[in-house]
């Protein structure tokens, strides 16, 4: 299982961050290294969410299951098709003394025939997820503490 840990503490209260964050269908708009996000089907709190994205130069895109939970609040995703099939990600808002500390959590047994520990740490973890959630965690970052 590779586990793979993004966080930013963010001055800014965590509806505002989570109202940020649970719109996926607005990443484009807001993230600069988002390429697309459609919705294929919403029910209530969950919706099937195909994503696309850039690392570096390289395009990526999956399809997950998005559920918005905005009482506790948390956003969980798990990936139905890509790669990355079968990932669990959880972003999680917890209050501090000066705004919110948002943390990205990925999970992923990754179902690859050969290599697949090292290939799911380095290469999908450490390579892939950990950058693209450090730039969407940098820029919620800027975009909830300039709205302040």
């Amino acid at each position: 299982m590779t586990e793979t840990l993004n966080a930013i503490d963010i001055a800014a209260p965590a509806a505002a961050i989570y109202a940020l964050a649970a719109a996926t269908e607005r990443w484009p708009e807001i993230l600069p290294h988002y390429r697309s996000v459609k919705v294929l089907r919403e029910d209530g709190p969950t919706r099937v969410v195909a994503m696309a994205a850039w690392r570096d130069a390289l395009p990526i895109s999956w399809v997950a299951e998005q559920t918005n939970d905005p009482h506790t609040p948390a956003i969980r995703f798990h990936h139905v098709r890509g790669w990355t099939r079968g990932m669990d990600v959880e972003w999680r808002f917890a209050p501090t003394a000066t705004g919110t500390r948002v943390t990205i959590e990925h999970r992923l047994d990754f179902r690859f025939p050969i290599a697949r520990e090292w290939l799911g740490k380095h290469v999908v973890g450490d390579f892939f997820v950990r950058d693209v959630a450090a730039k969407t965690l940098a820029r919620m970052k800027a975009l909830a503490e300039s709205a302040r």
